[in-house]
């Protein structure tokens, strides 16, 4: 099967190419902060490090990401979001991202902030003290 067919990373219940794959293409732009945080995972675990550069605000932006090749992303867990929306300026998505590092099992849990730049959403940061490891 095509990877293209398979289903999304982010569990959204389309297939990567109906959902996921049009923001890592540049095709479309996440419309809201959740979309962005879904695409974001989704980016981790096919691990397109250039997409989560892109989406990263230029204000907290890394110069560069090294992910883990260790890190099997297995689910994403959205718990809440705060505003995020198609007219806001700015929102916040809680989630937790399960996945298995070197056969153990563990969690990201993190509160995300994002801001919406000229029509696009980008991650800025974690809020503080809301990174809890599994």
């Amino acid at each position: 099967m095509n990877s293209l067919d398979q289903r999304c990373p982010c569990l959204s219940g389309d297939t990567y190419s109906a959902c996921c794959a049009r923001f890592h293409s540049g095709a479309a732009r996440p419309p809201t902060a959740e979309w962005l945080m879904r695409s974001r995972y989704s980016a981790f675990a096919r691990g397109d490090e250039r997409y989560l550069l892109n989406s990263w605000h230029p204000v907290t932006r890394p110069e560069r990401v090294e992910l883990n090749a260790e890190i099997s992303w297995r689910r994403l867990d959205i718990v809440r979001t705060e505003r995020g929306g198609l007219l806001d300026k700015e929102g916040v998505v809680e989630f937790i991202a399960h996945y298995r590092e070197n056969g153990i099992a563990a969690q990201q849990r993190e509160v995300s902030r994002f801001l919406k730049t000229d029509h696009q959403w980008y991650y800025l940061d974690a809020a503080p003290d809301s990174l809890i490891g599994g």
